[in-house]
């Protein structure tokens, strides 16, 4: 006999003259006492329900604050807990709707929905869990170097993929195997569905395993208006926060078909290149006569230099019985090797100059704007604003002392300089 019969006839027993009264049958009170019980039921588990996501709750909450470990804080601000005892109550009603519905078309219905909840819920904590692991490794070092938002994200998909066959393995009475025998017909369709999303994931997996961009990387991919930080990496797409404060949203696949550049080793190193050009006018360049010499000796940063070198060439002129009377015989300096000198010795002595990277000042080949003076040289701080800076300060100082060398910097005519010789 199960608790419903035995119930039923207990009341029947103490009631018996009224219910004889009343004309009320057995099924009446059957009835009368299964929703008696379920409304008991549901009010016990909303009583627990308002139990543990109140005062137990709370004390979670507390407890987390006492700690020093972060990764509590993030499962109680992801709701990770709140939900896990959802299955509390749930439990409860699990257990023992059952009995109280035995042997009525309401059993098996009660018993769906009830399974169903449960999967929820638990794809519902699941998915907390998965957002408090990915909040925890972002706040880490290593999230610089290698994001698992793409993995996090694909094990999401499958998290909702297996809930969802698995609430109509219910809703159908199959197993879950029949309705995934029922979707290989569909694989094709599927396939063409979920194509940039595969594809994404693929590239993700390629992008993380040879650590070709990483969040906070600057990288420039011209194709898609692209110049700035990576800000996000997802299962299909990657987004950069360009310079004007603009989005750039890039296919990760895309990443791996098309080239882009990216500038992280080049933070890392410490150091960032400066290679700019300094155009001199062909008739200004001249052999440097004494009182020239006299003159640049005066200059402190090459005054050494000139002294070395002039004995350098004395020498060499002795040796070769150079006749001196014109100044195309033997060795000369000129005024634009003395303005090459000043500027390698100038950016020699400058506190903002990597001294252990490539250094080079040289001449290019003479073209239409004159002759091209290369500075190529590094910037120790790789910070944009302090670079600019940096380098705008050099080339302000060589461009004011070109003239100290009786050189003059070259520069198309403009109209004013036509309208000059017009007067």
């Amino acid at each position: 006999m199960n608790m419903i019969q035995y119930l039923s006839d207990l009341l029947k027993d103490s009631f018996n003259e009224k219910i004889t009264q009343l004309g009320f049958s057995d099924v009446f009170f059957e009835i009368l006492i299964r929703v008696v019980l379920i409304l008991f039921l549901l009010l016990g588990c909303w009583i627990v329900h308002q139990i543990v996501q109140g005062p137990i709750m709370r004390t979670f909450e507390r407890f987390s604050r006492f700690t020093n470990q972060q990764w509590d804080n993030v499962l109680i601000e992801k709701y990770f807990f709140r939900r896990l005892l959802y299955f509390i109550p749930l439990i409860i009603l699990y257990i023992f709707i059952t009995p109280i519905l035995e042997s009525t078309f309401a059993q098996s219905f009660s018993f769906i929905m009830v399974n169903i909840l449960l999967l929820i819920t638990g794809m519902l904590t699941l998915d907390a869990l998965l957002n408090s692991i990915l909040e925890i490794y972002e706040n880490s070092n290593i999230s610089k170097e290698i994001s698992i938002k793409p993995f996090i994200q694909v094990i999401k998909l499958l998290l909702y993929f297996v809930t969802l066959i698995l609430i109509i393995s219910i809703l159908v009475q199959k197993t879950p195997l029949y309705i995934l025998s029922g979707l290989g017909a569909l694989t094709a369709v599927l396939m063409f569905v979920f194509k940039d999303i595969l594809m994404g994931f693929v590239g993700g997996i390629q992008l993380i395993a040879n650590k070709m961009v990483a969040p906070g990387d600057w990288i420039e991919m011209p194709k898609y208006g692209a110049d700035g930080d990576v800000i996000e990496i997802t299962l299909t797409t990657v987004k950069v926060k360009n310079f004007d404060n603009t989005i750039t949203t890039i296919p990760t696949y895309a990443l791996i078909n098309e080239s882009f550049k990216n500038w992280r080793n080049m933070n890392l190193s410490g150091g960032r290149r400066i290679k700019r050009f300094v155009y001199i006018d062909l008739s200004s360049i001249k052999f440097c006569s004494n009182e020239m010499l006299l003159r640049f000796k005066q200059i402190q940063l090459i005054n050494k230099s000139i002294q070395d070198r002039q004995h350098e060439i004395l020498e060499y002129n002795k040796l070769n019985n150079v006749n001196e009377s014109t100044l195309v015989n033997g060795r000369r300096l000129t005024n634009i090797g003395v303005f090459r000198t000043y500027i390698e010795a100038y950016l020699r002595q400058h506190p903002m100059i990597h001294q252990k990277m490539t250094f080079i000042v040289r001449q290019l080949s003479p073209g239409e704007k004159g002759l091209p003076i290369e500075i190529y040289v590094f910037c120790k701080d790789t910070n944009w604003t302090v670079y600019e800076s940096v380098q705008s300060d050099i080339f302000d100082h060589i461009l004011a002392v070109v003239k100290e060398f009786d050189l003059q910097v070259f520069q198309e005519p403009s109209g004013a300089d036509f309208q000059y010789l017009a007067s």
